[in-house]
């Protein structure tokens, strides 16, 4: 028998990352508080470093989703995969195109569409799902700020079905700059 709350515990866990850049941030802040030409700037570096180190790790909270769908996705080395029961497949991040959030029949989906126009469908809510903040971060001219708030609940799809149909909702997070369409001579 434990002391200590499951419900605690599990929130420790999830904010850990969190709590350690606010450690840092505060080693820092005792740096600069002891002063002197050495301490104070490399105090205020510490305390920087904590500052983003905090910021990425509450980014990616707020990314990661319950787990409520089948199926599981796997990032590594520069490649996302998902399996799942009755799909899936590979994407090489270097060869991504453009990323979309799909809402299909009231379940969330990452579209990633590769340069020859194949896509990958992942669950927002499948199990390592959380993996892809770092993924999609590493791509040039994302900006995670509209990665956190294309998850964000106001863009939640609605609980009722739509009354157009099953036409998905689609949003673009991020797509790729390229040469585009070259036209002349």
């Amino acid at each position: 028998m434990s002391l200590i709350r499951p419900e605690f515990t599990a929130g420790l866990i999830r904010w850990r990352e969190v709590i350690a850049g606010a450690l840092i941030i505060g080693l820092g802040l005792w740096l600069v508080a002891l002063g002197g030409y050495l301490l104070t700037p490399l105090g205020a570096g510490v305390a920087a470093l904590g500052l983003a180190y905090g910021l990425l790790a509450y980014r990616r909270i707020r990314f990661a989703q319950e787990v409520a769908a089948p199926g599981m996705v796997e990032v590594d080395e520069a490649q996302v995969g998902y399996l799942g029961p009755q799909g899936g497949g590979f994407v090489s991040i270097d060869d991504l195109q453009e990323i979309r959030l799909l809402t299909l029949r009231g379940r969330r989906v990452w579209r990633l569409k590769q340069l020859d126009g194949q896509a990958l469908l992942i669950p927002v809510d499948a199990e390592g799902a959380d993996r892809l903040f770092d993924a999609f971060a590493a791509l040039p001219e994302m900006n995670t700020a509209d990665l956190i708030a294309a998850l964000s609940p106001e863009t939640a799809p609605p609980t009722t079905l739509p009354l157009r149909g099953d036409i998905p909702e689609m949003r673009l997070v991020w797509r790729r700059r390229g040469a585009g369409v070259v036209t002349g001579a």
